[in-house]
C-alpha cells in the first residue's frame, strides 16, 4: 500500500530540487509513509532505499508494520540514543542534502544533525501527499465518523437540567469505543450556557447543565489513525424565539459555505460565504474563527478553510466546514460537518441530524 507513497514522495524530492533524500520526523507522516506507530523514529528516503530508525523497544514493531504495507525491503535500524539516531541518519542519506522537516526539530536537534549531514528544509513535501485522500483513507474517515453519530445519537437524551458537561463527555468516549472507536479524535468538547457555550474549545468542567442553556458538543472519533470531526448545537428545554434565530443563522450560514465547496475553489469564498449569511443576521461579529480545516491522519491539516487562506480546494481533500456565532451572556451555536470535494461539490461524511436544536426526548441508554 505504501510503496506508492515512498515513490510518490521521491518524485516529490526530484520536483523540488532541494534534496536528494529526505528525512521523515514527524509522527503522522511517518504512519502515511511507512504504517509505523511507535513514539520514537524517523525515517529517511533516498533514491535507493528507505531505512526507519528506532530504538530498541520497536525493532520488532517496525518489521512487522513495515512489512503488513508492503516494505518489506525496508530496513529497520537500532539507535539508542539520539546522538545515535543522528548519525544512522547521515550514515544513511551519505554527502546528498538531506530534506528535513524543520518545523518539527528543534534547534538544538537540527544543529547536531547537521554535524553528521547537510539537512535543508523541505517542509510540506509530504503533507502535500497526504492531501488527496484515497477511497480507502475517505471511508476509515466515514466510519469514524458514523462511529461518533451512533454515539451521539445515544447520548443526546441526556441533555436535561441537572447533567455534568463532563459526563456527557465522558459517556460520549465510552459510547465511541463500545461502537470500535480506538478512542476520541480529540478531547470532546461539551460547553453550555451562556459562558461555557461562548467559549469555541471550552473544556467539559462540573458545571451542570440549566433550562434554557446552549449546549455545543464537538466529537469525532479515532480509527486506526484516521480522525472525524462533528459539532452540533442543542437547547436545554425549548428555545426562545431568539435562540431559534441564531441557530437558523448559522445553519442556513453552513448551507452556504457547504454549497461554495467544490474543486478549483479558494478555500476563502466557503470561509466568506458562511460570513455573509451571519452579516446579514447582524451575528457577523461573532463568528470568531476560521470556518474549517482538513482533517485525515492529523485533526488539523491542510487546507485550511479561512479568510486569510491561499489554498485551492481540490477533489480528495477532506475539510470541516463549521460556521459559528458565539457572544458572552448569551452562549454559542457552532454546526459543523465533515465533507469530501469532489469534481462537482462535495460528499458530506457526516450525517447527525441538524434541523433541530432539541436533543431527542426518548432516552436510549
Amino acid at each position: 500500500m505504501t510503496s506508492g507513497r515512498v515513490e510518490a514522495l521521491r518524485s516529490a524530492l526530484a520536483a523540488d530540487g532541494r534534496a536528494a533524500s529526505m528525512l521523515v520526523s514527524d509522527p503522522s507522516n511517518i504512519r502515511w509513509l511507512t504504517g509505523f506507530t511507535g513514539s520514537s523514529g524517523a525515517v529517511v528516503v533516498t533514491a535507493g532505499r528507505v531505512a526507519l530508525v528506532t530504538d530498541g523497544r520497536y525493532t520488532d514493531q517496525a518489521r512487522r508494520q513495515l512489512d503488513d504495507v508492503g516494505l518489506g525491503d525496508a530496513e529497520v535500524v537500532t539507535a539508542m540514543s539520539a546522538a545515535a539516531m543522528d548519525a544512522e541518519v547521515a550514515r544513511l542519506a551519505g554527502d546528498e542534502a538531506l530534506g528535513a522537516e524543520a518545523t518539527r526539530l528543534s534547534h538544538a536537534r537540527w544543529s547536531a544533525l547537521a554535524e553528521h549531514a547537510s539537512p535543508v528544509a523541505a517542509d510540506g513535501l509530504l503533507e502535500g501527499l497526504r492531501r488527496h485522500k484515497t477511497a480507502d483513507e475517505v471511508a476509515m474517515m466515514e466510519r469514524a465518523a458514523s462511529i461518533a453519530s451512533a454515539a451521539l445519537a445515544e447520548v443526546a437524551p441526556m441533555l436535561v437540567a441537572g447533567v455534568r458537561e463532563r459526563d456527557i463527555r465522558d459517556e460520549l468516549e465510552y459510547r465511541m469505543r463500545c461502537h470500535g472507536a480506538d478512542g476520541p479524535s480529540y478531547e470532546t468538547i461539551v460547553a453550555s450556557g451562556p459562558d461555557h457555550a461562548a467559549r469555541p474549545h471550552q473544556r467539559p468542567t462540573d458545571r451542570e447543565l440549566c433550562k434554557g442553556d446552549w449546549v455545543i458538543i464537538d466529537v469525532g472519533a479515532l480509527l486506526q489513525g484516521y480522525h472525524s470531526d462533528m459539532t452540533r448545537t442543542f437547547c436545554v428545554g425549548e428555545p426562545s424565539a431568539e435562540q431559534l434565530r441564531w441557530y437558523t443563522a448559522v445553519t442556513e450560514s453552513q448551507a452556504a459555505g457547504l454549497a461554495a465547496v467544490g474543486d478549483g475553489v479558494l478555500a476563502r469564498e466557503v470561509d466568506a460565504a458562511c460570513r455573509e449569511v451571519l452579516e446579514a443576521y447582524g451575528l457577523g461579529e461573532f463568528f470568531i474563527h476560521g470556518t474549517g480545516h482538513g482533517v485525515g491522519l492529523d485533526i488539523h491539516e491542510d487546507p485550511f478553510v479561512a479568510r486569510t487562506s491561499a489554498a485551492i480546494l481540490r477533489t480528495g481533500d477532506v475539510v470541516t466546514v463549521e460556521p459559528g456565532a458565539y457572544r458572552v451572556g448569551t452562549g454559542g451555536v457552532r454546526i459543523e460537518d465533515l465533507v469530501l470535494v469532489t469534481d462537482d461539490g462535495h460528499r458530506p461524511l457526516t450525517s447527525f441530524p441538524k434541523d433541530d436544536p432539541c436533543p431527542p426526548s426518548r432516552p436510549t441508554i
